[in-house]
């Protein structure tokens, strides 16, 4: 694992928002850890408190939640040069109540939250960088992913999967597709035979 390569593509991910000084990367990178998550291995534990987001190094994760069932379901996919973290959690103090788990062997930059939120406030052009990503990711896509949901009937659904999700949808079972979507696999099953 090389360090200053993971470090790199962090810097340049952050740079392709917003650039950011050498300054404010110097600092940056002193409160991040890189570390390795298994395949089926989950990035934290349900329930508990956690204190980082997440930059997604190399691998593939899914965020979910379960219901009072035990059903599964997907809300969302972090793949290489994303970020993931129990962002309503770290904001509100609280416990997790979503699941993040490696679909493939993984590689992560955790980056201290608290030391981040000091960082935002100390530095314009992070900040700037913070908003567009949240803009771009968690705004808009969360809004196009809630009206699918509400709105479209399932094939639709599953076509805009393909198209927004096709460079990982081949990394994917037909179990995690169907569970973003909302439908059994037998469903998508019988939608992918049409």
């Amino acid at each position: 694992m090389n360090e200053n390569e993971i470090l790199n593509k962090l810097q340049q991910t952050i740079n392709s928002y917003y650039p950011i000084s050498d300054t404010t990367w110097n600092e940056f990178k002193n409160i991040c850890t890189i570390r390795e998550i298994k395949k089926g291995d989950f990035a934290f534990d349900l329930y508990s408190k956690v204190d980082e987001i997440s930059f997604v190094y190399k691998g593939l994760f899914r965020t979910f939640s379960l219901n009072e069932k035990g059903e599964e379901f997907t809300k969302n996919f972090f793949w290489e040069t994303r970020f993931y973290g129990p962002m309503v959690s770290l904001l509100t103090n609280s416990e997790i109540t979503s699941c993040v788990q490696a679909i493939e062997n993984s590689i992560v930059v955790d980056i201290n939250h608290t030391k981040y939120r000091k960082l935002l406030y100390k530095y314009e052009d992070l900040k700037m960088y913070h908003i567009l990503y949240l803009e771009k990711h968690w705004i808009m896509q969360k809004d196009d992913n809630t009206y699918s949901l509400v709105l479209e009937d399932a094939k639709i659904r599953y076509e805009r999967f393909l198209k927004d999700f096709e460079h990982i949808v081949p990394r994917l079972s037909q179990y995690h597709i169907a569970s973003y979507l909302g439908i059994s696999a037998t469903h998508l099953s019988r939608i992918r035979k049409k």
